[in-house]
């Protein structure tokens, strides 16, 4: 019932930002987390943020002190702020919904492409 609707990846040079962000429909319970993954070319998918309803965060090594995720509850809608990019931060971003009584069922977005030029 829910679909998630990514926006704001782009081109910019290695040191710029980015912030992306994902704008949910449907119903966003307390108990659910809001996360961000990413997968470049060659590699898996990873984890690179999370955030719960109530603003507590998670972030991939890699990431930390460089990207801020938020969110606005009231908007269903949460954000992934990259400062100091890298070109190695350059993937295919995707938002996601973690959900359900067993946190163990997810929804995700289409993708947006985040490239970071040397």
């Amino acid at each position: 019932q829910v679909q998630l609707v990514e926006s704001g990846g782009g081109l910019v040079q290695a040191g710029g930002s980015l912030r992306l962000s994902c704008a949910a429909s449907g119903t966003i319970f307390s108990r659910d987390t809001m996360g961000w993954y990413r997968q470049a070319p060659g590699k898996l998918r990873e984890l690179v943020a999370t955030i719960t309803t109530g603003g507590s965060t998670n972030y991939a090594d890699s990431v930390k002190d460089r990207f801020t995720i938020s969110r606005d509850n009231a908007k269903k809608t949460w954000y992934l702020q990259m400062n100091s990019l890298k070109p190695e931060d350059t993937a295919v971003y995707y938002c996601n919904l973690r959900y359900g009584s067993s946190g163990n069922s997810y929804y995700w977005g289409q993708g947006t492409q985040v490239t970071v030029s040397s």
